[in-house]
């Protein structure tokens, strides 16, 4: 069985090595190249690896294209805008897990990310790598932008109900999330004694998925989705709960509303609907599922979203995107339990 040589651009990023971890159990890929962000040893991070596919290297584009055939960009979101072009000019295909190419408009980049963007003609061609929502496209991809993990919660929560225009009114995006949602880079807001034993808002009206959120929200429902994003930090290591709030156009039973998100994910591998309750973040932790829950009393609706921000919400997500793009099935080297406790 032939084998994808891969490599990852930052890999001693918490994504980074959760995707390593996957692609070093995915039976269709060889990891033939492995280059750090630079900024710290990469020997600590990876220590629980043991021995390594690859020697890990600084970045080197033409080293990286005669390595591999697809690389996953681990990187800062400029950064990788800088690391994509000359790696698609050697004809390689990328998976970014970063910002860089997920927003159409360029202008929005200075505004929400602190950079002008240089490249707005791959922002038009990458496609947006949620498999649920953008299949087809995907298959055909050069580029793939790997949603940001807040928006995979609650894009798979609120698409059905807007491509099936139940939606009156605000849309109100109620998210908690674990610390490893902000990366390895050392914050004093991020250490133990101010996470522990605290819950906390932020980025309230600035938080920079917003604006990717308004953008696919508006795809799906052909029109401009008005609604409100409150991101919350929790004391826990990884996962994202998304509660949404939604008034309906129409009474709706909780069954229904629930048959209706199976209904419309029923042939989604990786998206299970409850119908024995509301999801919790342990059901997911460590996996690429989503779990989804509804609960409807009159016209007023509540879905719930739980995902692993470093699963379905960045490295499962990525090598999902990566199985469409080759036509393996879609779980392949992505089946893994929940477990517990």
């Amino acid at each position: 069985m032939s084998r994808i040589r891969v490599g990852i651009v930052g890999v001693t990023g918490y994504g980074g090595q959760e995707l390593l971890k996957l692609l070093l159990g995915h039976p269709r890929v060889a990891v033939t190249y492995l280059a750090s962000s630079g900024k710290s040893d990469p020997a600590p991070a990876l220590r629980p690896f043991g021995r390594l596919p690859a020697a890990v290297e600084p970045f080197d584009a033409a080293r990286c294209a005669r390595a591999c055939r697809t690389a996953f960009l681990c990187l800062p979101h400029a950064a990788s805008m800088e690391a994509a072009p000359p790696l698609l000019a050697r004809g390689l295909r990328l998976i970014d897990f970063s910002a860089a190419f997920r927003l159409k408009d360029a202008r929005l980049y200075d505004r929400h990310y602190g950079f002008g963007h240089t490249e707005p003609a791959w922002l038009a061609r990458a496609a947006y790598g949620l498999p649920e929502l953008y299949r087809s496209a995907l298959r055909r991809a050069r580029l793939v932008a790997v949603p940001g993990c807040y928006p995979t919660g609650a894009l798979l929560a609120l698409a059905p109900l807007v491509r099936a225009g139940l939606l009156r009114g605000r849309a109100v995006i109620d998210s908690k999330s674990g610390v490893t949602g902000a990366g390895r880079e050392a914050r004093p807001e991020h250490m133990f004694a101010e996470v522990n034993e605290n819950i906390k808002p932020y980025g309230v009206f600035t938080h920079r998925h917003e604006p990717e959120i308004g953008q696919e929200l508006a795809r799906a429902a052909r029109r401009r989705v008005a609604f409100t994003f409150t991101p919350h930090l929790v004391p826990m290591n990884r996962g994202i709960l998304t509660t949404v709030h939604v008034e309906l156009k129409r009474a709706m039973a909780g069954e229904t509303l629930a048959a209706l998100l199976a209904r419309a994910y029923a042939q989604e591998p990786f998206v299970r609907v409850l119908s024995d309750g509301l999801p919790d973040t342990r059901g997911v932790r460590g996996t690429n599922f989503c779990h989804l829950g509804a609960a409807a009393r009159g016209r007023n609706a509540v879905v719930v979203s739980a995902i692993d921000n470093l699963g379905k919400g960045a490295a499962g997500g990525a090598v999902q995107s990566f199985n469409v793009q080759h036509g393996f099935p879609e779980t392949t080297g992505l089946l893994t339990p929940a477990g517990a406790p």
